[in-house]
């Protein structure tokens, strides 16, 4: 099927629903997100088995999770008709589809991602067509057939979701260019190129976020926090760890808090030399290692460790250009580096990123000072500073009050056009009905005449 035919059917799923009710709506995101978490096992399997990233077990909770807390978060929202109404403004807020949304998802995500945008865009109405990583068009297209299935089965047109098969960049455009909207997750060249198909866009930039241990906080809590960060689906995840900034007097301690919980630590530059070496050829990731265990990313450095080490962490002595171990590494890999100064270590984060990638993405803080986070979240040019959180905790589940996404907005900063999460009410046009106030009109000559 060409894409052409394929934007058509979702033309005619779209019209198809155009009359449901908003919980005939719900009902088919319910049962969109149902299926997934049924087929969470075979889903995950599939998907480390075709690209060759992440973690099995942890592809099955981001299946599980993911599903789930779309569904909370999306069940009490109204997106159809009327969804609001603001009488002391005389504000009644009303919400209408997009149409056809093309989304273009990573090969690091080929579920929850498909997921994810699939119950924000039909929780407007609106249909949905994906162009998958090449590398993970076998699960992704499985992920959108399941969906598929369930909206069958609860009388909805399947055409309310489809794929792209056998997906090229040509094809990718050519979806890009059709759509009423493009949600674009992925690089800079593709959020670019999302940009540049004249048809309106939400692109995803790049992560890499710094993470700061600010002085007085507890160093086991900052350890376990780290290790789920930077471990989980094997460092794979754009808002996971990747330079971490200490204290320097806190260094042994810290050091032995992050080996109690299953971290192993270099420390001497020689060994450090070894990982920088193979992870970056030519100024460049190895893309052979992305996503690999933590065993295997050391053997290649020339290590033998044992297989059931999920993270590893090396010191470093500079940030930014200094080191190009401060890349995003997409891995199971932390980089560590001390500072004097709260304020040294703010400005070497927001370094880190101008000069090594992820501004605007996402940052951590780990600390128990109030005027801290205030002087990090007015310094540090990111859409999401997670405090006292693993970083990956920007995708917004129930412990935070960010919204569920899959596609992360870094705003201007990283290109794109939204600083924040993508949700269901930016798969909307929402239009105001404004009535007349009974006000007093101001008067410019009484406010600028004194």
């Amino acid at each position: 099927m060409t894409v052409q035919e394929t934007i058509r059917n979702a033309r005619k799923a779209f019209e198809e629903i155009k009359d449901y009710t908003q919980e005939q709506i719900d009902k088919l995101v319910y049962e969109s997100a149902k299926i997934i978490y049924e087929n969470a096992v075979p889903l995950a399997k599939l998907a480390v088995e075709e690209t060759g990233l992440g973690k099995f077990e942890d592809k099955i909770c981001k299946n599980t999770d993911t599903a789930a807390v779309f569904w909370d978060y999306l069940k009490d929202k109204k997106s159809v008709g009327i969804i609001n109404e603001i009488p002391e403004q005389g504000i009644i807020e009303v919400a209408h589809p997009i149409g056809v949304i093309g989304a273009v998802t990573p090969a690091t995500n080929p579920t929850v991602t498909p997921l994810g945008n699939f119950m924000h865009a039909l929780k407007g109405k609106n249909a949905l067509v994906i162009t998958p990583a090449p590398r993970a068009e076998k699960t992704t297209t499985d992920t959108v057939n399941l969906i598929r299935e369930a909206l069958v089965k609860n009388g909805a047109p399947a055409d309310l979701i489809q794929v792209i098969q056998d997906t090229t960049i040509d094809k990718s455009r050519e979806l890009m260019e059709s759509c009423d909207l493009v949600i674009a997750t992925g690089g800079p060249g593709l959020t670019k190129a999302a940009y540049s198909s004249g048809t309106p866009a939400y692109g995803v930039g790049p992560g890499n976020p710094p993470v700061i241990l600010d002085r007085g906080y507890d160093l086991q809590e900052a350890a376990k926090m780290t290790f789920v960060a930077v471990g989980s689906d094997n460092g794979i995840l754009c808002d996971g760890d990747n330079l971490l900034l200490y204290p320097q007097e806190t260094e042994k301690d810290f050091f032995a808090a992050l080996k109690q919980e299953g971290i192993l630590v270099y420390e001497e530059k020689a060994d450090v030399e070894k990982f920088r070496a193979a992870l970056f050829s030519d100024g460049k990731i190895n893309s052979g290692l992305v996503g690999k265990d933590a065993h295997v990313i050391a053997k290649a450095a020339g290590f033998d460790i044992p297989a059931d080490t999920k993270v590893v962490a090396v010191k470093i002595e500079g940030v930014g250009r200094e080191d190009i171990m401060c890349r995003e590494i997409m891995g199971p890999i932390v980089v560590l580096k001390s500072y004097d100064t709260f304020e040294e270590a703010v400005d070497m984060a927001v370094r880190n990123m101008e000069e090594s990638g992820g501004i605007g993405h996402t940052a951590g803080l780990f600390t128990n000072d109030q005027e801290h986070i205030r002087y990090a979240g007015e310094r540090i040019p990111v859409a999401r500073l997670l405090v006292n959180q693993p970083t990956p905790d920007a995708w917004g589940p129930a412990t935070n009050g960010l919204s569920p996404a899959v596609s992360e907005g870094c705003g201007t900063w990283g290109n794109n056009i939204l600083a924040g999460n993508v949700d269901y009410i930016h798969m909307l046009n929402v239009s105001k009905i404004a009535l007349p106030l009974d006000v007093k009109v101001p008067d410019a000559a009484e406010i600028f005449g004194k």
